[in-house]
């Protein structure tokens, strides 16, 4: 566990103290692009917009009086309006230029520098500089620091959707930090010697201390725990875990742990960061669905790279019906609707390589989108076709990320992509295990008995390396399942295949291990069904006519 967060403290000071001594190279290389950039990025006279003027002394008076309604509104409907009509290709104003016109309102310039850096990194990607990149980090400093060392709960309220914004952004631009810093062929011999000298920058354990802070101050853990055998969770919160602001960040942390651990490659730790979240239940505690896709993206794909093939099936399965029903209901223009079209496109994807490691029976209507977004990938890999695979897995993974800055002594080259190609690496020798498998079941359904010599014969193996086969067979069709608990990382060892077998001398005895599903008793229960919702038309028909 990490301990209070002092360091992002010494590392502002330390930045404000020889800040005029740096230099920065400030261009993206495109004339065109630095010249709309500078017209007014650079320009701290530039003219607001009268529009814009007036929405940034709304947003603020807004904030002040605690109008979280209000403040909602602006977040989540005038700034995007906004950012669409005059930043669509341009930054906001500059911090410089806003802080005249809120008096200095340091609070509320610290959530608007979050709100003027995120679109940076969203629209302005390709020409952001090193300084830039660090100025979003101390203003993220600033913003924790203000959060969590404050001897009592700050009053400061801001909508859920925000508070996660804060959170998914935060780990985003490590990632892109990560991404940046290990592209080290373009990169000028200041740039280098920059980044040697900040090694606190977007450091690995920085961001962690940040999300394991939050988790500790809202005691987030206690309070689920507390939540799923019904209790008060407000027994166990505290002054700051009854707070929501401090409550909600403490829960999207968590969430951030989960995706952080799956970056870094460490899917029992991203798991365990879950421990007290019951994600088979429907929860009070996240209302933002961009966090609940977050949370089964990750989850999904954390058990499929630990072989819980039904497991990442289930939650891969759960959120792609959540989506159906959810999708309708936000609205065409919001950013939320883009990301969750991009992650759905993704999870079926991983769905399909699951069932194909792993065949189960899912939802009819997940099943027919699913033949219908990535059906010829999906035979493919049904065919052993390892390319498929590979495809697959680079479209559908998160993009990996090394926790340490590269070596800046050795020939310079860029190292950004080693972590995926080392994940994709590991995915593929396990698929590569696997290639025989569908091919051996399909042979064993067809018999209840049969040489293993035949069988063998049948798949061009001699008989040793087809009882290693049988026997990998055997072990890959051996599953964790979880089945009851909150930890995710709890269950039970099931057998997956349909068919099961043992082998006596040189005879294989086959048996079918699934019951044939009972249609008549489902047939029974939709015409109870039917019935009693006739019963319930001729009363209101009744009960009308006798009006």
């Amino acid at each position: 566990m990490y301990g209070p967060n002092d360091d992002f403290a010494d590392d502002y000071n330390s930045y404000e103290h020889d800040a005029g001594e740096r230099q920065y190279e400030g261009h993206s290389g495109d004339p065109r692009q630095d010249l709309e950039f500078e017209k007014h990025a650079n320009n701290p006279n530039y003219h607001i917009p009268d529009e814009v003027r007036s929405f940034i002394l709304h947003f603020q008076r807004c904030m002040k009086e605690a109008k979280i309604f209000e403040v909602g509104n602006c977040y989540e409907t005038s700034y995007p309006k906004l950012t669409e009509r005059y930043f669509k290709t341009e930054p906001w104003p500059l911090p410089e230029s806003v802080i005249l016109l809120v008096e200095k309102d340091v609070v509320f310039m610290i959530l608007y520098k979050e709100l003027y850096y995120r679109h940076l990194y969203a629209r302005i990607q390709s020409g952001l500089t090193q300084e830039q990149r660090f100025e979003s980090y101390y203003n993220y400093c600033n913003l924790f620091n203000f959060i969590l060392n404050a001897e009592g709960p700050v009053p400061l309220e801001i909508p859920d959707q925000w508070l996660w914004d804060i959170i998914d952004e935060f780990i985003y631009q490590f990632q892109e930090f990560s991404k940046y810093r290990s592209k080290l062929n373009n990169k000028t011999d200041t740039e280098i010697e920059i980044l040697k000298q900040n090694p606190k920058i977007w450091n690995v354990h920085s961001v962690l201390n940040v999300l394991h802070s939050l988790v500790e101050k809202s005691n987030i853990n206690q309070q689920l725990e507390v939540y799923a055998t019904q209790g008060d969770p407000d027994s166990v919160a505290g002054d700051f875990g009854r707070n929501p602001l401090y409550k909600m960040l403490g829960y999207f942390s968590l969430i951030g742990l989960l995706r952080l651990h799956s970056l870094l490659g460490d899917y029992y730790q991203a798991i365990k960061a879950l421990e007290n979240i019951e994600l088979n239940k429907k929860s009070l505690y996240s209302r933002v669905p961009a966090c609940q896709v977050t949370t089964y993206y990750y989850v999904g794909f954390a058990y499929l790279m630990m072989r819980r093939y039904q497991d990442a099936t289930r939650s891969f399965a759960n959120i792609l019906l959540y989506i159906q029903r959810t999708m309708r209901l936000l609205p065409p223009t919001s950013y939320q609707t883009d990301f969750i079209k991009k992650m759905n496109e993704q999870m079926y994807t991983l769905l399909a390589m699951c069932l194909t490691l792993h065949p189960m029976r899912i939802d009819e209507s997940i099943h027919m989108q699913m033949r219908d977004k990535v059906g010829d990938r999906h035979g493919r890999m049904q065919k052993g076709d390892i390319a498929a695979f590979q495809e697959c897995f680079v479209f559908a993974a998160p993009r990996f990320l090394s926790p340490v800055p590269p070596n800046y002594d050795v020939p310079l080259a860029n190292y950004h992509k080693e972590p995926s190609m080392l994940q994709t690496k590991v995915f593929l020798e396990e698929v590569r295990q696997q290639l025989l498998i569908p091919e051996i079941r399909s042979f064993l359904k067809l018999y209840t008995t049969m040489p293993i010599s035949k069988l063998a014969a049948f798949l061009n193996l001699s008989e040793e390396e087809f009882r290693t086969q049988f026997l990998c067979f055997k072990h890959k069709m051996m599953n964790l399942v979880w089945t009851k608990g909150s930890s995710g990382l709890d269950g039970e060892f099931q057998a997956a295949s349909e068919v099961d077998f043992y082998v006596d001398g040189d005879m294989i005895h086959i048996a079918d291990t699934k019951v044939a599903a009972r249609y008549g008793d489902f047939f029974i229960r939709q015409i109870h069904k039917l019935e009693e919702m006739n019963r319930t038309l001729k009363k209101s028909e009744l009960s009308l006519h006798q009006q």
